[in-house]
Order: C-alpha cells, then sequence, then structure tokens
C-alpha cells in the first residue's frame, strides 16, 4: 500500500505507566485535524481500558513479551513491516529507544523519536544506529534538559534536529477529575485541618524524597504534615529516617494510590525533590490543583517551575526548609498570585494548545508537511 500523507504510527514499548497517558498526549496532538492515528504496544495483550486511554483512531497490540523484543528482533520488524504494509504510514511517532530503532531498522518514512530519559545515547552502539539513520530522524526531548542531554552526545547533529517538545495536560479535563480538598483528605486519610505538605512518586534514591523529610523535619514551629505517596525500594529506609528526625508521627506515607492525579487538592502545598526529574508530570498536576509548588531546581522541573524563589538546589535540606516556611506563610492574597502565576505559566507552556503549536512548528515536521503538501 503507498503512504499516505495523513496516516501516523506511534510506537510505544508498552503501555505500563506513564505511556498509556503518553500516548493520550500524541493522540490530541494530531485529534481533529484530518488525521489518522494509529497507536501500537510491542509488549502486552490487548487490554480494553489500555485502548481507552490511548486515544486515538486504533489501538494495536503486537503481544510480545519484553524477552522476545530484547535486542535486534527479527519478529517485532517482521511485524511492523507488514503494518506499514497494510497501513500507508507516511510518519512515525517512536517513544524512547527500542521503538525509535524498530522503526528505523523496519520501516522507510520519517521517524520522529521522543526521549522522556536522560542518558539514552551514552551507548555508543546507539549513537552509531541514530547517525546512521540521521536523514530521516529527528529527535525530540520533553524538556530541554533532556534535549540538551541529547546533543551533547550527538554533537555533529544539526541543533534543529534535536529539539524540544514539552509534556502537557488538559487543564479543565485534569481539574473535572480532581476531587474537593474535603473529599481528597477523606480518600487518603488525611486529617481535614492540618497543613500539609504533598509528595508523589517512586520512594527511590532519584526522588530524594530523604532530603524532604530532613527539610521537613527543620521546620519551625512544628506542627504540619507531610504527606508522601507512592512505593519503592526504600520504603522502610525512609521510614526509619522519619523516625530517626523525629517526625515519625507528622509523615504520612500513603503508599501507591490509584489515579493519585485525582487528589492533589488534598495538599495545601506540592514539593518536588527529585534528582534532575526529565520533565515532572506531577507538577503539572498539583499547578491544575491551585496549589503552590516547590522544585528542585535541576533537570526539567526548572522549566516547569519558573519563579527561582520556589526552587531549591538539589540536596539542600534547608535550602528546602526555608522554600516550605516561605510558602505556608503566605497570605492568602500572596497565596492566589503564586497559583495565578503558575498556572499562567502552565497554559502558556503546557496546554494542549501550547503542545500543539510547539510541535507542528518544529522546522523538521514543517519540512516533511511542506514536502508531503500537507497543510
Amino acid at each position: 500500500m503507498a503512504t499516505e500523507p495523513h496516516r501516523v504510527l506511534q510506537l510505544c514499548h508498552s503501555y505500563g505507566a506513564p505511556f498509556t497517558d503518553v500516548a493520550q498526549q500524541w493522540s490530541k496532538l494530531f485529534a481533529d485535524s484530518g488525521w489518522t492515528m494509529t497507536t501500537v504496544y510491542l509488549t502486552g495483550e490487548p487490554d480494553d481500558d489500555v485502548v481507552r486511554d490511548s486515544g486515538g483512531d486504533e489501538v494495536l497490540f503486537l503481544g510480545f513479551n519484553s524477552r522476545q523484543v530484547r535486542g535486534l528482533k527479527l519478529a517485532a520488524l517482521w511485524k511492523l513491516r507488514k503494518l506499514q504494509q497494510a497501513r500507508g504510514f507516511s510518519l512515525a511517532i517512536a517513544h524512547r529507544f527500542k521503538p525509535i530503532y524498530a522503526c528505523c531498522l523496519a520501516l522507510e518514512i520519517p521517524v520522529i523519536g521522543v526521549h522522556h530519559a536522560f542518558g539514552d545515547y551514552q551507548r555508543l552502539a546507539r549513537r552509531l544506529l541514530a547517525g546512521a539513520f540521521s536523514t530521516r530522524l529527528a529527535l525530540l526531548g520533553v524538556s530541554d534538559a533532556v534535549r540538551d542531554d541529547i546533543r551533547a552526545s550527538l554533537p555533529r547533529w544539526p541543533a534543529d534536529r534535536i529539539r524540544t517538545q514539552y509534556n502537557h495536560v488538559e487543564l479543565a479535563t485534569l481539574q473535572a477529575r480532581q476531587v474537593s480538598r474535603e473529599a481528597a483528605r477523606s480518600a487518603l486519610g488525611l486529617p481535614p485541618e492540618a497543613y500539609i505538605f504533598g509528595n508523589v512518586g517512586r520512594l527511590h534514591p532519584d526522588k530524594d524524597q530523604a532530603t524532604l523529610i530532613r527539610a521537613f523535619a527543620g521546620l519551625q514551629p512544628a506542627n504540619a504534615l507531610l504527606a508522601i505517596a507512592g512505593r519503592g525500594r526504600l520504603d522502610e529506609s525512609l521510614q526509619a529516617l522519619a523516625a530517626a528526625q523525629g517526625v515519625a508521627d507528622r509523615v504520612r506515607f500513603l503508599g501507591q494510590v490509584p489515579s493519585m492525579d485525582r487528589y492533589f487538592r488534598a495538599f495545601d502545598s506540592f514539593l518536588l525533590s527529585s534528582d534532575h526529574e526529565p520533565f515532572g508530570m506531577v507538577l503539572l498536576e498539583a499547578m491544575a490543583a491551585e496549589i503552590p509548588v516547590i522544585a528542585s531546581d535541576c533537570g526539567g522541573a526548572r522549566e516547569v517551575v519558573a519563579a527561582d524563589e520556589w526552587r531549591f538546589p538539589l540536596g539542600d535540606a534547608e535550602a528546602m526548609c526555608t522554600r516550605m516556611g516561605a510558602v505556608r506563610a503566605l497570605d492568602d492574597s500572596a497565596r492566589a498570585d503564586l497559583v495565578a502565576a503558575q498556572l499562567a505559566h502552565l497554559d502558556a507552556n503546557f496546554s494542549l494548545g501550547a503542545a500543539r503549536r510547539q510541535f507542528w512548528e518544529q522546522p523538521f515536521v514543517r519540512a516533511w508537511t511542506a514536502t508531503n503538501g500537507i497543510a
């Protein structure tokens, strides 16, 4: 079948978190514009919920397991080639490295590779493969920080072929999902009157909740709560740290909370302590809940939290404690101004409208549409 100018393939390794949401975000970039988007998952069995949540026009499951797609797997490449023959895609969107090289090897169409993490091109083999397909491969990082990491690894690539494409949210849709402060606190078992600092993320060294707990322990007066939602290999050590810091009775470990994006209004402010977060979707979810946000000054977080005074140096518990005290001391007027400024920044940079403008104005996208005579 000949290629169709308005038919796009989106390839993901799996539909594990966060990639169903990622697939939906990208599907909406092409929605209501005459484009057909087919989302394909390399691994995982068919799932009706995934079909619903992925968006787009068609969702397919190739049905491989993780072992079957390690290395160069001819069966996966053959299936992609057969799919191309049946659908006639003219463009592929591939998330993370394995789908990128699968599209490059199996297909003969332009490929846009989207990177959601740092260090994807540290391996020589990956740099060589990317170079082999550089004439029809363009790369996007989900933040300027990820983009710059890719550029540093591929210094001979033209800068215009390694760009930024931010993650985004639909503010009204997300806010409609978020329940009230009272309902959220009831669902999470949090007291109705306390001032609550919130954190959401895996309990992992990369998220650096240890610094968060130390910062919280330094707050004066000590009459607030810290709520941490998530699980991970640091469960026991973080609880032990809270006890050692004398705040075990004021740190609530909520565990893994399904659909946590619905409950951000339970918090009075939100804290991200992560080590080089590539982007930080939780920051947008917290902003949508209309609560102040504080983040470490590194990775993509510095692009999402624009104001310097609400960021702190990575691992600096004293500076973080200072920011926590400052946000808690805000009066109603100052708090409303901060929330309004953060929402305005979200709308300007991380909304669906902003994402569509950013994508369709990418130099290689404009060149591709012009070459194909696509308006």
